[in-house]
């Protein structure tokens, strides 16, 4: 696809072109936000101001048309949601810097330029290069892709002004001995510093800085603050560059890799699916009655359809999922909640075919940071083509919800594809979007299909995810498994998973379900949700009498229990 380069001209964002590049992606223009005149940095959350005077150097240098904007707003929200989550309020907050991108993306776009502009969505703009990974590797990988870039600003312990100007390969040494001393950041992601990049593959000339000045922000004995103002550059020739090596992660990890072929292996087996009564597969004839339950903080609603008359009045699908929020609505402010409240919902269909029609309506009753779900096609009992159930939690303060809601390509887990988030953290439980096996930096399933793959890559998404979640948490927990669902397309794959998981599960078994419904999204072959609790507890402090919140360690106990009974 074509792309807007979001660009700072640091190491990172050129990093990433280069990532894209790889992954075929036409760089067609870019885009950076800075200072006013006469402002040489500023204490912005999301930007590197920073070396803003050569930027259209990298630009030029990348032959591309730049745009620019000044940052006029503020840090107002440094939350991990931006927005409001409930839909008629979904707008940006007034005066934060996010509403200058907003505007710069605008502008190119009014300009003919069609890219993904949402609000909450920038990150597509420029797909991400990487996942939280060791980053002394990484470092290495920049330095061995050919980037050349310097520091042009420096903000951490034991880095001084003579290390401004330092390409990337002669810090290497230094900053790899301040991560073993003091754990600052080799790629410098806690500030200790900034950089500028002269040179990479997909340069047409080369940067070369002809008039620089040194600015001492403040200095003393922790750390000094200090950047380079870059007065004049120039573009140097270079010979064309020619096709460059990068270190490309593996689709899967070794874990995974033991569980893709433990599944494989199982293909080979002829298994007996005597167990399963196909005659008693059908569709329930029965009457369905939604359901409310209240558990302190948690409520949880179930079946949800629309409420059939005599005689049955027809109903385009998307009135009907319009009647569904709406009894789903009802129910929620009984407890004076409404579906923002929602951490989970499933949503069972009658047909995949109807999927995007049901996203499209389905979108329009959240904002920011939508609950997550997983949605599968099912056998309902016509006319009923829709089927809601939902887990809301009744939060105290903002905080008592957290949302990961990433809609970036990348090589780490699958981008938000629809109205989800990834994971909802509420009441130190975690739930987890149903994954299907898509290979991240493509959201495309493997072809030739495979179960095998797709089992592999589903389960590598949900400990992704769970990872990113626990080292953004800021506060430290473990997280422990509470339910894992497999909804599966095929019956005969679901012995097959199921052998595998429970031959190569460690530690106690948890509550499993392995469903087998008529469809998955994109055809999918499986797909894996799951429900983490932190492990994190309020306990009794014994010294001042107070509850405070421990990390405590699950205790598993496995029953057998009499069927005849």
């Amino acid at each position: 696809m074509k792309y807007l380069a979001l660009l700072s001209g640091g190491k990172d964002s050129c990093f990433n072109l280069l990532h894209c590049e790889k992954n075929g992606h036409e760089l067609v223009a870019a885009a950076s936000l800075g200072p006013e005149g006469g402002k040489e940095e500023l204490d912005s959350y999301l930007y590197q101001t920073v070396g803003q005077d050569a930027i259209q150097f990298v630009a030029s240098a990348l032959e591309v048309p730049l745009y620019r904007r000044v940052i006029t707003g503020n840090a107002v929200e440094q939350g991990s949601e931006y927005g409001s989550r409930k839909p008629k309020t979904t707008g940006g907050v007034e005066g934060d810097e996010t509403e200058d991108l907003f505007a710069l993306l605008s502008e190119v776009k009014a300009r003919n330029f069609l890219f993904y502009s949402h609000k909450d969505s920038f990150s597509n703009v420029v797909p991400p290069s990487r996942y939280p990974r060791d980053q002394g590797e990484l470092f290495t990988e920049m330095i061995n892709a050919g980037m050349e870039a310097v520091l042009i600003k420096v903000a951490g312990i034991e880095l001084t002004v003579k290390h401004l100007g330092k390409t990337l390969a002669e810090m290497e040494p230094t900053l790899l001995k301040l991560n073993e001393l003091y754990g600052a950041h080799i790629c410098g992601e806690g500030g200790e510093y900034e950089s500028l990049a002269l040179d990479c593959p997909l340069f047409k000339r080369r940067v070369v800085l002809t008039d620089v000045e040194t600015v001492i922000h403040s200095d003393n004995d922790f750390a000094t603050v200090a950047f380079l103002r870059i007065r004049n550059a120039v573009l140097e020739e270079k010979a064309a560059e020619q096709d460059f090596e990068l270190a490309i992660p593996p689709l899967l990890d070794a874990e995974y890799l033991r569980l893709r072929d433990a599944v494989a292996s199982s293909q080979e087996i002829s298994w007996t699916l005597s167990c399963i009564h196909t005659n008693e597969m059908k569709p329930f004839e029965g009457t369905v009655v939604a359901n409310t339950k209240k558990l302190n903080p948690w409520i949880s609603v179930s079946n949800i359809q629309r409420e059939l008359q005599t005689p049955p009045v027809e109903l385009s699908i998307e009135d009907e999922v319009v009647e569904c929020f709406e009894l789903l609505q009802a129910r929620l402010q009984g407890y004076g909640l409404d579906v923002s409240n929602c951490a989970n919902i499933n949503i069972f269909i009658s047909s995949i075919d109807l999927f995007a029609r049901i996203n499209a309506v389905y979108s329009t009753f959240f904002g920011s940071s939508p609950p997550a779900r997983a949605c599968v096609a099912v056998d309902l009992p016509a006319p009923i083509r829709v089927r809601l159930e939902c887990v809301a939690y009744a939060e105290v303060s903002a905080n008592d919800r957290q949302a990961l809601h990433v809609q970036g390509l990348s090589y780490w887990a699958p981008a938000n594809i629809g109205p989800y988030s990834q994971a909802i953290t509420a009441g130190e439980r975690i739930f987890i979007s149903g994954q299907i096996g898509m290979i991240p930096s493509q959201l495309t399933l493997p072809s030739p299909r495979s179960l095998a793959l797709e089992v592999a890559l589903a389960s590598q998404h949900i400990s992704r995810i769970s990872h990113v979640l626990k080292i953004n948490s800021g506060i430290g927990w473990n997280g422990y498994s509470q339910l894992d669902l497999y909804w599966l397309a095929e019956t005969a794959d679901l012995l097959r998973v199921k052998a595998v998981q429970c031959a190569t599960r460690e530690g106690p078994r948890i509550p499993t379900l392995y469903l087998v419904v008529k469809a998955l999204p994109k055809d999918a072959l499986i797909e894996k949700q799951v429900l983490l609790h932190t492990g994190r507890c309020a306990i009794l402090d014994e010294d001042d009498g107070e509850m405070v919140m421990q990390n405590q360690e699950p205790l598993f106990e496995q029953r057998k229990y009499d069927r005849s009974i």
